[in-house]
């Protein structure tokens, strides 16, 4: 899921700055629902693992009758939020399973998706035959990475995308043993072109 996520090169230079930056740490919740902040001078890191809450905010709804895959012993769900003044990062997603094909999964969340907009089908970073090559917003498959849903492989077999480079909704779909495992994510991610710009 998030945590095999290939962003960008920029998330671990995030991470280096958070560790070696003076900054203070605060934990709330229970064992079970585990909140931490880390503020520093140069921006704030937040990590919120409430499965109910994180899956309400990723906007996509679970497929019917599916479990969640826990990432530990407690937690399925994660959203990062990242913050240095103006750049913002924001990741949040979880990990299902179902006994259901990929196709009816697949079926079920284009579906969904198509709310917020036109939706792509990428295999890898090339988009599936038959699916556009991008959204009208701009988005293509080769765009910000792709999603692991599993421990075992790299790449999931098929992703569905909406949105655009700045914020999107990404489905990643692989069969699996008995079924189908899948993400949801949700992306808020900082627009490289207008800081390019400015600079």
């Amino acid at each position: 899921m998030l945590e095999r996520t290939r962003l960008e090169g920029w998330i671990p230079l995030a991470l280096l700055v958070f560790c070696i930056a003076g900054c203070s740490v605060q934990q709330h919740g229970s064992n079970d629902n585990k909140d931490v902040k880390i503020e520093t001078p140069f921006g704030d890191m937040k990590v919120k693992t409430n499965n109910a809450v994180v899956v309400s905010d990723i906007g996509l709804p679970v497929y019917p009758g599916s479990t969640v895959v826990k990432q530990d012993s407690r937690n399925g769900a994660v959203d990062l939020d990242l913050s240095f003044r103006e750049f913002h990062v924001r990741a949040k997603g979880a990990t299902y399973r179902t006994a259901d094909s990929p196709e009816k999964v697949k079926d079920y969340y284009r579906k969904e998706l198509g709310r917020y907009g036109d939706v792509i089908e990428c295999r890898g970073k090339q988009a599936a035959a038959g699916s556009p090559s991008k959204t009208s917003e701009g988005l293509s498959c080769s765009d910000n990475g792709r999603f692991s849903v599993s421990q075992t492989t790299k790449d999931p077999d098929v992703e569905l995308k909406t949105g655009s480079k700045t914020h999107q909704h990404v489905v990643a779909i692989e069969k699996n043993s008995g079924g189908t495992q899948f993400g949801l994510v949700a992306l808020d991610l900082p627009d490289v072109g207008k800081e390019k710009e400015s600079d």
